[in-house]
């Protein structure tokens, strides 16, 4: 982390579980166990607990941000959400390209930049995911990968609407699966995410872009991710479940 330059944020991903009930329990137990973080906090909650989670962080540092959104205003598309049907809520954040919709729901590098187009439009934060397979990286494509979803899915993007993404580096053999990218390979793909910026953008935008590591990043790993130069941040499965676990990384964040 480099926290004169940018912001250190670590954002739970809860996919889908917890249901209103338990998702309020569990905020409430979070809350006080970060009140002090020096990073930002974020939980991003299926749909159907975005209310709970709103009210149950009213007063609290935790923002709270949705899972996905489509990128249509409106329309014949059953089973969807739109953006500005979240920003009417009071979301600040959702997460577009996560690597299970790429896997299992169709998402592509382009949908997922209109995607983030529409979040954009709507007025929320985006937090955007990039990452290879595991045959991608014994390929040794992981540079050229990483840095192609990045641009595709920025198209569009002006420098000033850049200040409301983060991007998330989650290598989809990571993801879930216990395995950890070491810290120098977390560091390397995050700095090679950072260059993208700085090529397409400026140096200025790629030195206070927020880039997160996702890859089953958790209470014991997260002293050394977070330690790396270009870690800034976590987006958090599992352990964002547990109060105790999740706290444990917002702390190492606030170091």
């Amino acid at each position: 982390m480099n926290k004169q330059l940018r912001k250190a944020i670590i954002a739970g991903n809860w996919k889908m579980n917890k249901t209103p009930a338990e998702t309020k329990s569990l905020l409430t137990e979070i809350a006080p166990l970060v009140k002090d973080a020096d990073c930002d906090v974020i939980a991003c909650v299926p749909y159907v607990d975005l209310t709970t989670a709103i009210d149950a962080t009213q007063g609290t540092n935790i923002k709270i941000g949705a899972e996905n959104c489509h990128w249509a205003e409106s329309g014949a598309f059953t089973g969807e959400i739109s953006a500005k049907m979240l920003a009417s809520m009071g979301l600040e954040y959702v997460i577009i390209g996560h690597s299970e919709r790429r896997q299992y729901f169709g998402e592509t590098d382009v949908t997922v930049n209109k995607r983030t187009r529409a979040a954009l439009d709507a007025g929320l934060n985006v937090i955007l995911c990039v990452g290879e397979l595991l045959e991608q990286r014994e390929q040794g494509v992981t540079a050229e990968l990483v840095a192609m979803q990045t641009k595709i899915a920025l198209n569009g993007v002006s420098k000033d609407e850049l200040k409301k993404i983060i991007i998330a580096y989650e290598p989809v053999w990571a993801i879930g699966t216990g395995k950890t990218a070491t810290a120098d390979q977390a560091n390397e793909v995050c700095a090679v995410i950072r260059k993208v910026i700085a090529d397409v953008y400026d140096k200025a935008a790629a030195d206070t872009m927020t880039v997160q590591y996702g890859g089953s990043m958790n209470d014991g790993n997260a002293d050394e991710l977070l330690g790396k130069p270009d870690v800034d941040g976590g987006l958090i499965g599992g352990a964002a479940l547990v109060a105790e676990k999740f706290a444990a990384i917002v702390k190492a964040a606030s170091k």
